[in-house]
């Protein structure tokens, strides 16, 4: 429990630093993600495919990485959207937040992972805290962040069926790596004109590589964690990131009413304490 206790918390702060360079990026934002996600895919194939004449992985675990990648097409575009029309100190902890609550309702339900009175209380106190961190929420920025934590908690689910499903932890990670990379570069051909796509990541190819790495890193941590904890342990700890977003759109951002987010973003961080003191 330590060990995923420690990678959580970690992936926490890697994955608000790269959604904080996503949302301070100039342009369009849904490609910018695409970029990213593009250069995450061309690091992990061709190392999956080494590692698959080396060592193999069981075909179930191809199959849930193709899922998780068709899930995360939406989660993008969303996400993407959700910064477009909202603030990233309320944007990203509705989306992340509101996405490890239902991580935790599919791990039990779909998992039968089993989380303690002192845990659910943990969870439920991270709620009330993105229940007050959305009163700033506006209708559209609200919308597309919920549905984005709709998909993160799909995703998430679907995540810890695979790893968990005998498949080699390295060989899941650069799966759906792989399988990201692939899906949301199919949809992003579909809705953006490949000159369009090909000029952004030409002009941004080492940040892309950068925040690429950054989200296999963080994605491997959590698949990780993900072997030894509970979904909704993992997840909600994860989310102890909507703390630094908060700090991050007052300082860097110059985002108002920063008072009222950074207490709700402590009512969040008081719920992820009393999740670790539950398990």
């Amino acid at each position: 429990m330590l060990l995923a206790t420690v990678l959580a918390l970690a992936a926490a702060v890697l994955h608000a630093g790269w959604n904080l360079v996503a949302k301070r990026a100039e342009g369009d934002r849904y490609l910018v993600l695409w970029a990213q996600f593009f250069a995450a895919g061309l690091m992990t194939l061709p190392l999956l495919i080494g590692y698959q004449l080396i060592w193999g992985m069981p075909w179930q675990g191809y199959m849930w990485a193709a899922i998780s990648g068709c899930v995360h097409v939406p989660y993008m575009y969303l996400l993407a959207h959700a910064y477009n029309y909202g603030d990233f100190s309320i944007s990203y902890p509705i989306a992340r937040g509101g996405g490890a609550a239902l991580a935790a309702i599919g791990g039990v339900i779909v998992l039968h992972d089993h989380l303690p009175p002192l845990a659910i209380a943990g969870i439920a106190i991270v709620v009330c805290g993105l229940v007050l961190l959305a009163y700033g929420a506006h209708g559209r920025s609200l919308g597309m962040a919920l549905l984005a934590a709709v998909s993160i908690g799909l995703y998430s689910t679907i995540d810890g069926k695979g790893v968990r499903s005998n498949s080699d932890t390295i060989a899941f990670v650069l799966a759906t790596m792989a399988a990201g990379g692939i899906t949301n570069t199919t949809a992003v051909l579909l809705l953006r004109r490949p000159a369009a796509m090909s000029a952004m990541f030409r002009a941004n190819w080492r940040r892309a590589f950068v925040t690429g790495l950054a989200t296999i890193v963080t994605y491997g941590m959590v698949l990780v964690a993900f072997r030894h904890a509970p979904i909704g342990y993992v997840t909600a700890l994860r989310e102890s990131s909507v703390v630094l977003a908060a700090l991050a759109g007052w300082r860097l951002l110059g985002e108002g009413d920063h008072r009222r987010r950074i207490s709700a973003a402590v009512v969040v961080l008081c719920g992820l304490i009393v999740l670790v003191i539950g398990r």
